[in-house]
């Protein structure tokens, strides 16, 4: 037969408690139901086990027998109850984020400050991930949060993940700051794609998804770009538009403000990359990730504001208030 360890353990109670009613009360049932499963149990193990009197009930000795391992059931369910909320105390603190580095340098720093101080004792890990493994990591369990881009298409991540909108980060043009577009206009000319037709270009390298949107955006504007340079850094890109050999589309939060540099914003409809977070959809023993997808709503919100801003006054070189400027990869 196959063994029930709700029997064994209902044993042990009527042995410890001395009656059937305060066994039920135990498992929170009424006596009928404990009578009932006494039946029940009687029947599968095929020998009396439960002497009832008046004065309570009594274990027969296979009955004695049963309920000595249904002590063990219960001392195993106590450890396992106490290790699982051990468990779930832990995860509820634990939060491993994995992203790129302009999301890393621009929107984590403020978020995790924040974080911190509404949980001082929060278990906080960072990795760089590329945007193309942010879902993949969640998904093998190894990340609880992942920040990721998507250039120009709407991230379609799988039923059990959730991606969470933060930002649209626009593509600007960066030009060496004698280029005649630089010098010749105000600064808070928006530039159109085809006046760039006869430039020279650093650009992401091929297969990224950077790169095809760049390919996209200048047949739209009805050239073939002459691509000079290809990197994989945006850091490298600004450094190289610096030497006046070339211009770059880069996005706008990876501005350095590289020396011998400037940018220019891109006119309607401009090219961007979508940051996201993406969480597992059910996140319910990962409390954190939600606070910190609030916290990093916020500093996205403010980031929104300060490029508003510096349009408004026509500075489009000045770095964001508040945020570092370095080390940027597509």
């Amino acid at each position: 037969m196959v063994v029930d360890p709700g029997q064994l353990r209902l044993l042990a109670l009527i042995e410890r408690h001395g009656s059937l009613t305060a066994a039920a009360r135990a498992l929170q049932l009424t006596p009928a139901a404990v009578t009932q499963q006494v039946v029940k149990a009687e029947r599968d193990w095929q020998v009396p086990l439960v002497i009832r009197g008046p004065r309570g009930a009594t274990l027969t000795a296979a009955g004695a027998l049963l309920a000595s391992h249904g002590r063990t059931v219960e001392e195993v369910s106590d450890r396992a109850e106490a290790e699982l909320a051990a468990l779930l105390g832990h995860l509820s603190l634990r939060l491993r984020i994995g992203t790129f580095q302009a999301a890393a340098l621009h929107l984590l720093p403020p978020a995790l400050t924040a974080l911190r101080h509404r949980h001082p004792d929060a278990d906080v890990s960072v990795v760089d991930v590329v945007s193309g493994r942010g879902a993949d990591e969640i998904s093998a369990g190894r990340l609880d949060v992942a920040i990721v881009a998507s250039w120009g298409t709407p991230l379609a991540p799988p039923p059990h993940i959730r991606a969470h909108s933060l930002l649209l980060d626009p593509m600007v043009v960066v030009l060496p700051d004698d280029h005649p577009l630089a010098t010749e206009q105000p600064a808070d000319t928006e530039l159109h794609l085809e006046q760039l037709r006869h430039e020279s270009w650093v650009s992401i390298l091929a297969g990224h998804a950077a790169r095809e949107q760049f390919h996209d955006a200048a047949r739209e504007a009805g050239f073939t770009p002459t691509v000079r340079f290809e990197t994989e850094s945006y850091d490298v890109a600004q450094a190289l538009v610096g030497t006046g050999s070339a211009v770059a589309l880069v996005s706008r939060l990876a501005l350095t403000h590289a020396p011998g540099t400037t940018h220019r914003e891109l006119a309607h409809p401009r090219p961007y990359r979508h940051l996201y977070a993406v969480t597992k959809t059910d996140a319910s023993l990962t409390p954190l990730a939600d606070m910190l997808i609030d916290l990093l709503r916020d500093v996205t919100r403010d980031i929104t504001a300060a490029w508003e801003a510096c349009k408004t006054s026509a500075v489009p070189n000045g770095p964001v208030p508040g945020f570092l400027s370095a080390n940027h990869s597509a």
